[in-house]
């Protein structure tokens, strides 16, 4: 995951330099997809007719980028070059993180500022209100058909985190639209959540009307609900900040609905926290998953600087992985923040790479979107060029179908072995390309390639006689 950092101090070039650089280093950690963040507080990294420049990209909101340059599109091409996925990873209520931050002239505050809370020292597009809901959604669609992204992504603030001691006001809202929705005077908290699930029904609706392929996904807080407040005891045996009751996301309910494509719940905690285990979370939300993706995020500084309570030399990540990979239903990890990784802070980078991370894998497919595989490739056939053996095939289909083949893998076998397409470790290259130079040490091996089309169906190997 990539959030804003320290864009805001860079010139253009700096800040290209930085961003090829990240990727170069996460394409050698053999990363497939990259969150970024595009719509931090109601601004956005790229040309928008419907909000303004962030002020985290050039240090004043409105303020275009100076050479000019748009850092998404620029973002997509980059990843999507290295065969990694582009997740465009926006905030939907945030405005405001500080009384210091001035709002562009362009704004949409500046029009309808009875739609929008202060609380503490921040300001909020107020959930309640349905014609917010309207335009974070115009929003989304905005972006999902200028640009080819992979997903769109929402991160853990929904209703703000609280605030001791103050109150979030959203008493007009809660008179004019509670009844409406089928609310009583006393079931605020049940309104509230309410407007949460509408917002993510209606978004997924919105992302799937325009292109059906685009997911949707969410990382929460890492607690849903405390075994303790619950009823029927279904939470998990914690005992800390709730997503259902204090952020109002009802991410168990988005799951099950299937109004989102994948969950990354924000499991940083260590392994033997007293009040939010990350052993017992991690179970937890395996147990809860209802067939969706799920990943588990990490917090890169907790993981390095825990000490392993079996060994106190080590730090908590192999039996963080490890954990990971006897879990059902846990398809793999998200590590926050992308710039540890490019440190390889407590020497993470090495590790993943030596160990977790040896091989490029594919990203599961999306069974739920779309289940049928795309045809084989045709023609698989070797020249030597130039450059080298060139292994080269024909695309089976038309690359503006999303439902045909949109990239390939290239999997290389000893020339006695049976082939397995399950074995990570034989795969060779995952390209957009319909061609593949061979690493050629004298030897004979089996070549097989594979067509994935834009839900990460593969089809039949064709291999290379």
């Amino acid at each position: 995951m990539v959030g804003e950092t320290q864009y805001r101090d860079m010139s253009t070039y700096e800040m290209q330099w930085y961003l090829i650089d990240l990727l170069d280093k996460l394409q050698a950690m053999n990363f497939n997809a990259v969150i970024f963040q595009v719509r931090p507080a109601a601004d956005a990294f790229y040309p928008s007719k419907l909000e303004p420049w962030s002020r985290y990209l050039t240090g004043q909101q409105g303020v275009a980028p100076n050479p000019y340059f748009d850092p998404m599109y620029f973002m997509i091409e980059e990843c999507h070059k290295r065969n990694m996925e582009f997740h465009a990873w926006i905030n939907p209520y945030r405005v405001i993180l500080s009384n210091n931050d001035a709002l562009g002239a362009s704004h949409i505050y500046h029009k309808h500022p009875d739609r929008f809370i202060k609380y503490g020292s921040q300001m909020y597009f107020d959930p309640g209100i349905p014609q917010n809901r309207d335009f974070i959604c115009k929003v989304v669609k905005d972006i999902v058909k200028r640009y080819d992204v992979d997903a769109i992504h929402m991160d853990d603030y929904f209703y703000p985190y609280p605030v001791a001691g103050q109150k979030f006001n959203d008493d007009n809202s809660f008179k004019k639209y509670a009844k409406k929705q089928g609310f009583s005077a006393n079931q605020r908290d049940d309104w509230r959540r309410d407007n949460v699930n509408l917002l993510i029904e209606k978004m997924n609706k919105t992302i799937k009307k325009e292109k059906s392929w685009v997911r949707f996904g969410i990382s929460p807080f890492g607690i849903y609900r405390n075994r303790k407040d619950t009823p029927d005891g279904s939470g998990s045996n914690t005992n800390g900040l709730q997503s259902y009751s204090e952020l109002y996301a009802d991410v168990k309910l988005w799951v099950e609905k299937g109004w989102i494509d994948y969950n990354i719940p924000q499991i940083y905690w260590e392994i033997g926290h007293q009040k939010a285990d990350y052993e017992t979370l991690v179970r937890w939300w395996s147990r809860n998953n209802y067939g969706a993706h799920l990943y588990i995020g990490q917090n890169i500084s907790n993981i390095m600087k825990t000490p392993d309570s079996y060994n106190s030399s080590n730090n908590q990540l192999t039996r963080k992985m490890e954990l990971e990979r006897r879990t059902p239903a846990i398809y793999g990890n998200c590590f926050f923040h992308a710039y540890d990784l490019a440190k390889n802070s407590g020497g993470i980078a090495d590790s993943l790479k030596a160990n977790y991370q040896r091989y490029p894998a594919l990203i599961p497919a999306y069974l739920h979107l779309h289940d049928k595989a795309p045809k084989e490739v045709k023609s698989l056939k070797t020249e030597w060029t130039k450059n080298g053996l060139m292994l080269k095939w024909k695309r089976n289909g038309n690359v503006k179908n999303p439902k045909t083949a949109q990239h390939y893998v290239v999997y290389r076998f000893d020339e006695y072995e049976r082939p397995n397409l399950e074995d990570a470790s034989k795969i060779i290259k995952i390209t957009h390309e319909t061609e593949c130079i061979l690493p050629y040490d004298g030897r004979t091996y089996k070549y097989i390639v594979t067509a994935v089309d834009r839900f990460y169906n593969e089809s039949e190997g064709k291999m290379l006689k």
